[in-house]
This record gives C-alpha cells, sequence and structure tokens, in this order.
C-alpha cells in the first residue's frame, strides 16, 4: 500500500474547540497535514485520508512548545463550518 503525507493550512477567526481538546484554542492559521493511502484498483490514482493532524500553537504564536495532536478530519471540517458561519 502506497501512503503520503499531505499539509494544508486552515485559518479559523474565531477561537475554536476540537474534540479531545482541553481548552478553545485561539483564532489563527493552523497547519494540518493529512495522511493518506492510495486506492488501489480504480483507473486513475485515488487516495483516501486515514488520519489527520493539527500543529499546536497556532502559526506566529510564540510559545515555548509545540505539539502536532491526532485529530478527526470530520471534526475539522464541522469546526471550520461554525466558524465561517460566525462571520
Amino acid at each position: 500500500m502506497t501512503s503520503r503525507t499531505t499539509q494544508t493550512v486552515v485559518r479559523f477567526s474565531s477561537p475554536f474547540r476540537l474534540p479531545g481538546f482541553d481548552k478553545a484554542q485561539p483564532a489563527g492559521e493552523y497547519r494540518i497535514d493529512y495522511d493518506e493511502e492510495l486506492i488501489e484498483g480504480v483507473s486513475r490514482l485515488a487516495w483516501m485520508r486515514v488520519g489527520a493532524f493539527i500543529h499546536l500553537p497556532a502559526i506566529g504564536a510564540q510559545s515555548s512548545t509545540q505539539q502536532m495532536l491526532a485529530i478527526q478530519p470530520s471534526d475539522l471540517e464541522t469546526a471550520l463550518e461554525t466558524d465561517h458561519q460566525q462571520l
């Protein structure tokens, strides 16, 4: 099975909380890593997300520690939708 990791940046305009987080995270831009596996047997390349990780703190935030926490992609999408509806 072939796998890859892709990265993206998401932006929250308001503080947000994801399941499993102890506290709300501040608004800002966050780097997200997606682990994906190649779906075999299709006529063209297709990838399936099998994991997602968020990097804390936000990009540009000052902190002496950095973390990479596992998250559910669906939870991230829900949080982003909620954030965009608040605008």
